[in-house]
């Protein structure tokens, strides 16, 4: 799903820029590029993740590979099957958060798994929906899902930084608490 609250019509550039690398605890080389299109985060986000190892595959061919329709990319688990397809068999693994609100234990394992990947040079992708407000008192609103990826984190994993491919400037980073992100992704997954 690619929804986010304002104008549908409005397509974002699809320009590609270095990312950001200040970050103590991030993933330091990956390109960054917006979605072109309000459906396709998932392909976005996908290949931000990709482009950490090396991979630049276009948004096309990974909307392709992950069966991104006008609603969107499915689940987590494809945007799983695509990344170990283009990776290696289990580098990645889905983590889901199944219920309308994140438990104390889901939102440690979803720390655990988003420090362990950033650790490992991997960016995990996760699947939002509803509104969350970043760290810096910033409302953020997907009505309908989204996904964003994250390529850093300080205070031992209780902020992360995440790589939003909705945002059509700069390198599409803002910061989170990883508490307010589990909240943001109940009901869905991520890919770690």
């Amino acid at each position: 799903m690619a929804a986010q609250a304002g104008s549908a019509s409005t397509a974002v550039p699809a320009v590609a820029q270095q990312a950001d690398k200040r970050s103590a605890n991030s993933v330091r080389d990956y390109t960054f590029q917006a979605q072109p299109n309000i459906y396709y985060c998932g392909p976005a986000s996908t290949r931000i993740a990709l482009s950490a190892k090396g991979k630049i595959k276009s948004q096309d061919e990974l909307a392709d590979k992950l069966g991104t329709t006008f609603a969107g990319t499915a689940s987590a688990f494809d945007i799983t099957r695509v990344l170990n397809s283009e990776l290696g068999e289990d580098v990645y693994k889905t983590g889901e958060i199944p219920n309308d609100t994140a438990s104390e234990d889901e939102v440690q394992r979803l720390k655990s798994d988003l420090r362990k990947a950033i650790d490992e040079n991997r960016i995990p992708v996760v699947n939002v929906i509803g509104s969350a407000t970043d760290a810096d008192g910033t409302p953020r609103s997907f009505p309908v899902g989204h996904y964003l990826t994250v390529v850093g984190y300080e205070d031992d994993g209780n902020k992360v930084k995440l790589a939003d491919p909705w945002q059509p400037v700069g390198d599409g980073t803002y910061w989170i608490a990883v508490d307010e992100l589990a909240s943001w992704a109940a009901s869905r997954g991520y890919s770690a």
